[in-house]
């Protein structure tokens, strides 16, 4: 292979402009569809389309055709096993969270899944209880059947005890939460996750991971804690504990201990030797069983008043519909609920899919979802997603496909079925415990911060403002923050891009900033002013004074003065205060003649220098008589780089339209390169060009305007440094010797001309 240093290319062609490129290349036709075709398209149907959808909406049928029994069927058994014991657990566990009876957390691991075998895209996730979502749930239900006091007045709850009632809402909600999941997928917009950063995310789960936590303490303590919600609600739990810490249950907290201290270590054990282990060690269920057994043989309940698990029912409870009185309460919960359910459970399905090399769908996802909490908010069921932990447990055992998942249902059946009651003796703080436990993933994402702090300080803030605004305000207003947050970096960063003034590396058609490099050119009276953002309205006027700043002036300003000055010298030579001669313009007076303010009508200092009736032609960067000041201009030629500039709205193009009049009009020749063929038929369609502003100023590349620039502006001569501007007249390539100027009474330097047709002031 070649070092870098020794590759070289030559490329000769035509040096082009828009206009010449197109000219000698035609460019292809294309129809493009309007909204009507588009309409048809979408309403055509044909024995291909049909086998699309059907494929679309049934994804299983994809790969069970390319299922191998011999080489997958062992492994999804062992990972159906394994993931539908932990699934037991943590849909157990993750009950507690959401303040309802362990049993529907079991009801999660079991209907929900049988839809998704179905309807699902990934074949590695599991589907479950989520422990964010259970938190949310929880949130909502102890709003509307708090601990203490009377529930909210709902059709529907008399007769029915506490524990009913928040069945009641936790299962409407979750039916609320797969109605918005399963429209969002039929009106085709999973796009919505992409507006959910991995750093919103992640400082969003961690501010979960804090709140479950304090939510877990009561059952680590065995204390009677209130359920809050709402902004706040962590400081008053928090509060609560405390002020009951003494009263803590010391048989609950030293079991809890001893569970997190084994499962902490045997889960590293798996960790470390996940490639020579078969399969993990399920240290979780082992120590669940072991727990069973001691609360069983020691009689936790009644010897040390220990708060267990307590009666699961061996059968499932009868599908209900939906409470519509909880549905008009929920309504804004829900919806955020199903969006992080779905952002979840989407991220973790793409890091598999892209793991094994397969395609998930966003909107199907969407409707697997919606369709699997409809049905298991049906049957009571708990607010399904995916767990991390758990999905990992099914991908790690060997999982291949969602059969795995359709047989941890099925463990999860036979447990809730035939053996669910030997989970009664089950202590709670052993299931806080294990929640806690695999909170240490998302906790561990704190670190994150430094790293965000020293590369992407905007998504550090992010990541802050989100964690903190969902740990102080709830996770519903905090997520509401933290995407107000991102949008706000967005919008700052578009805003307010980078604009940057390029240069030549010598030798190449290479141009950077001149800030970064040493070895760099700048043409003379040339600036290459590049934009690195969409130009818009929000931006057009940053974007024009930026531009201001790099050529050093305001054009706008400069073109009133000329104006001025223009009209000043025109009146001075009618009142014969000026006079031309055969050795140019003189004063009659050696007194600074003071110039008048008196303009009446500003818009007209706005228009082209007007130069008709003047016997002379100006020099604006040379002295000027009669005290008259007119700010040099250093440059003749402005490129603009139009390299990223991927779309200008209406508001934008007449910002840059007067910009672009504002150089042209003080003879500044101005260049636009790199622009999207797309804009350029915009600005045609929008009436950009006129007399002043022709296409003939866009070019392909920077070397192609900078090439035109040397060929109208040639490099200069020593003799031209003599003359000011560079030694031309009005910034155009036309060459004139300077006539200069001389006081009657005052004599001054005297610069001799040869005589001439052409007279500069």
């Amino acid at each position: 292979m070649l070092r870098p240093s020794s590759q070289q290319y030559v490329v000769t062609r035509p040096m082009y402009s828009e206009d010449s490129f197109e000219e000698e290349h035609a460019k292809v036709f294309r129809n493009h569809k309007n909204l009507l075709d588009h309409i048809k398209e979408y309403f055509t149907c044909n024995s291909k389309r049909a086998k699309n959808a059907a494929l679309s909406l049934l994804p299983i049928i994809g790969w069970i055709k390319i299922y191998s029994i011999k080489e997958w069927l062992l492994n999804d058994i062992v990972s159906g096993i394994s993931t539908g014991l932990v699934a037991v657990l943590q849909g157990l566990a993750y009950s507690l969270l959401a303040s309802i009876s362990p049993w529907y957390g079991l009801y999660a691991a079991f209907f929900p899944v049988i839809i998704y075998f179905f309807l699902g895209t990934s074949r590695h996730i599991s589907v479950g209880a989520f422990p964010v979502l259970s938190l949310m749930v929880g949130a909502v239900v102890t709003r509307l059947v708090p601990d203490e006091g009377p529930p909210v007045n709902i059709t529907g709850f008399e007769g029915l005890t506490k524990d009913e009632q928040r069945a009641i809402v936790s299962a409407s909600l979750t039916f609320l939460m797969g109605l918005f999941q399963l429209g969002m997928g039929l009106l085709q917009v999973g796009f919505i996750v992409m507006y959910l950063s991995d750093t919103l995310i992640s400082g969003f789960t961690t501010a979960a991971a804090v709140h479950i936590l304090v939510s877990q303490l009561k059952f680590i303590f065995g204390l009677k804690v209130p359920g809050y919600s709402g902004p706040l609600a962590i400081v008053y739990t928090l509060k609560s504990i405390f002020g009951q810490i003494t009263s803590t249950n010391i048989h609950d907290l030293v079991t809890a201990i001893v569970v997190m201290v084994m499962v902490l270590v045997v889960k590293e054990i798996n960790d470390r030797f996940k490639s020579k282990l078969p399969v993990p060690i399920p240290i979780e269920v082992i120590m669940t069983i072991i727990a069973c057994g001691v609360s069983y043989a020691f009689n936790f309940k009644e010897n040390h008043a220990v708060d267990v698990v307590g009666t699961i029912p061996n059968s499932f409870e009868p599908p209900m519909a939906p409470n519509l009185q909880v549905f008009q309460m929920t309504a804004m919960d829900a919806f955020p609920m199903a969006i992080v359910g779905f952002a979840v459970a989407y991220a973790v399905a793409k890091v598999y899919s892209d793991k094994h090399d397969y395609l998930i769908d966003g909107n199907q996802e969407l409707i697997a979802f919606g369709a699997s909490n409809i049905f298991g908010g049906a049957f009571k069921s708990l607010a399904a997603s995916t767990a991390l932990s758990r999905s990992s447990v099914q991908e790690s055992t060997g999982g291949k496909t969602q059969i795995a998942g359709f047989l941890s249902a099925i463990i999860v059946l036979i447990v809730t079925l035939g053996i669910g009651f030997l989970l009664e003796p089950l202590p709670k703080s052993v299931l806080g415990a294990v929640v806690i436990v695999n909170l240490k993933g998302m906790l561990m994402q704190v670190v994150e911060v430094p790293y965000l702090w020293k590369k992407d300080r905007p998504d550090c803030i992010v990541w802050v403002g989100t964690c903190l605004a969902s740990i102080i305000l709830g996770l519903d207003l905090g997520l509401a923050v933290g995407l107000g947050v991102e949008l706000l970096t967005v919008v700052f960063r578009v805003q307010f891009p980078r604009c940057s003034i390029l240069a030549n590396v010598k030798g190449t058609d290479i141009y950077r900033d001149r800030k970064d490099y040493v070895s760099i050119y700048e043409p003379e009276g040339v600036k290459i002013f590049r934009i690195p953002s969409p130009i818009f309205f929000a931006n057009i006027d940053f974007f024009r004074d930026k531009l201001n700043d790099a050529v050093g002036f305001n054009p706008l300003r400069i073109l009133r003065k000329r104006n001025k000055a223009v009209r000043k010298i025109k009146k001075l030579i009618k009142k014969g205060e000026l006079i031309l001669t055969s050795k140019g313009l003189q004063a009659t007076c050696s007194m600074p003649i003071e110039e008048s303010d008196d303009e009446s009508n500003m818009e007209d200092l706005d228009q082209p220098t007007d130069y008709s009736d003047l016997p002379i032609q100006v020099n604006w960067n040379t002295e000027l008589p009669a005290n008259i000041r007119v700010p040099p201009v250093n440059i003749h030629s402005l490129v603009l780089d139009f390299t990223a500039v991927s779309f200008l709205d209406t508001s934008a193009l007449k910002g840059l339209k007067t910009a672009l009049k504002e150089f042209i009009r003080i003879n500044v020749d101005v260049y636009i390169v790199g622009c999207d063929p797309y804009i350029i038929e915009k600005l045609r369609k929008c009436k950009f060009f006129d007399d002043e502003i022709k296409t003939s100023i866009f070019f392909l590349t920077i070397h192609d305007a900078t090439l035109c620039i040397h060929e109208s502006h040639p490099p200069i001569t020593v003799s031209g440094k003599v003359c000011g501007n560079n030694g031309y007249v009005n910034g155009s390539n036309k060459k004139s010797n300077i006539l200069g100027i001389q006081y009657i009474e005052d004599s001054t330097v005297e610069v001799e001309a040869d005589a001439k047709p052409e007279t500069r002031l």
